[in-house]
């Protein structure tokens, strides 16, 4: 291969010589040219130029490669001036969002927060009690959206915006949470219903550092008991009994039941007075002593169509002995229990509602004031409720006063699902109200 690298111009390589010989000099020129085309057109490219030849090809070469530089420090310059425009404009930009940052977050000589306050840390202030107001049992009535106390405000360094529809600017207030004499809450559920119902306040009330459990009554929610096989208060409201077995002699909680969990919790009052700081009614049977929750939703049954159609009564032991629990028609749930919740709430509870047993419902309630009179109590109104209407939770708060009284408006019967914030607001609220000084 060697001698194939012959130096030649194009001319030469497009007319070679002929040679002098006769029949020989056709085959060597067949010969010589076949060998240039064994050659690579990488290494004509590359080797041609770099021979020292005469002719038009040196020149070109020489100055394909004078161009081929000029571009290549082109490009480089062009490429050095991309890179610092854009780190200039990077610069920029890191500039201008540390400057609004900067100025979004709150500065005063004594901002730094102290390393016991949690991030998300409940902080609402009681609210105020007029000047001149009556100091009856039953407190004027609150409506949250109206109301001007301070409310729930995370501890974050970040403003609130003005649009957050848990809470208006006028209603912020920031404080630890101090003052309440426990921080941890008791859910007890309604009838039919389950831990699971609270999944929403659960989780609200925690962000605002609170301890909650929510337990399933017997028959209820992950039990495995038979709902007709419950003959009793007692037997019902046993796992809410055993959680207040299990807590410590010194240690309080704040008790909340909904519906027919407030029999549960009066019947749990009375057991343990000392260790429920305060009573939370919501939408649910507040029983004075001796009543029933029969004896309760008896006097709204006449005026209570919806609910006659709603109920089916189950008769384990045949019809011709007491009803064993009540369940619910599905395709009345929406009208009936959930008329404000949003659907994914109302499909879960239409796969996880369970009967309420009959014999519970029936069986009258006993209290003390020595006991059940010594816990305070509250109550929650949900306006828009068709299972318990207005009228029957105003009736219940008459007959049995409880030091202050609040109102969910748009609210059915089911306040965790159609109005959680509101709901997790007058909570934390209440477990802030201080104890009234006697005078």
């Amino acid at each position: 291969m060697g001698n194939s690298f012959t130096c030649i111009s194009h001319e030469q390589e497009q007319r070679p010589k002929k040679s002098s010989g006769g029949g020989g000099s056709n085959s060597g020129k067949y010969k010589y040219v076949r060998r240039l085309s064994l050659m690579p057109s990488f290494r004509r490219r590359t080797l041609l130029p770099s021979l020292s030849c005469s002719g038009s090809s040196s020149t070109t070469s020489s100055k394909k490669g004078g161009i081929k530089a000029k571009t290549k420090k082109i490009r480089e310059r062009h490429h050095h001036q991309d890179h610092e425009k854009d780190s200039h404009i990077i610069q920029e930009q890191t500039l201008a969002a540390t400057n609004l940052l900067f100025n979004q977050t709150p500065r005063s000589s004594n901002s730094v927060v102290p390393p016991s306050f949690r991030r998300s840390t409940s902080v609402v202030y009681p609210s105020a009690q007029p000047s001149g107001t009556s100091s009856g049992p039953v407190s004027a009535v609150q409506t949250p959206k109206k109301s001007s106390a301070g409310f729930v405000r995370s501890s974050s360094s970040r403003q609130r915006s003005s649009t957050d529809p848990m809470i208006k600017p006028n209603q912020l207030e920031l404080n630890k949470v101090e003052g309440s004499e426990t921080k941890r809450f008791v859910l007890v559920h309604g009838g039919g219903f389950g831990a699971w119902c609270w999944y929403k306040t659960i989780t609200l009330l925690e962000k605002h550092g609170f301890q909650v459990d929510a337990v399933d009554l017997t028959g209820s929610g992950v039990s495995s008991i038979d709902t007709n096989n419950i003959t009793s208060l007692a037997h019902y409201s046993k796992p809410l009994l055993h959680f207040f077995e299990s807590l410590k002699p010194t240690e309080k909680v704040i008790l909340v039941g909904h519906d027919f969990g407030g029999a549960c919790m009066s019947y749990a009052m009375e057991m343990f007075p000392t260790k429920i700081a305060k009573a939370v009614f919501i939408s649910a049977a507040m029983l004075a002593n001796g009543q029933s929750t029969l004896d309760l939703f008896n006097q709204q049954l006449g005026s209570n169509d919806l609910m006659q159609q709603a109920q089916i009564f189950l008769y384990a032991n045949g019809k011709k002995n007491p009803p064993t629990a009540v369940d619910f028609d599905r395709s009345l749930l929406r009208d009936f229990l959930f008329n404000q919740s949003p659907p994914k709430d109302l499909a879960l509870a239409s796969v996880s509602i369970r009967p309420i047993p009959f014999a519970p419902v029936s069986e009258k309630v006993h209290v003390s004031e020595k006991n059940y009179g010594s816990i305070r109590r509250f109550y929650i109104k949900t306006m828009e409720d068709y299972a318990v209407p207005v009228l029957l939770q105003e009736a219940m708060i008459k007959l049995n006063p409880p030091e202050q009284v609040f109102q969910l408006k748009g609210s059915d019967h089911a306040p965790f699902f159609s109005r959680p914030q509101s709901l997790n607001r007058i909570l934390v609220e209440i477990s802030q109200i201080p104890f009234k000084k006697s005078s």
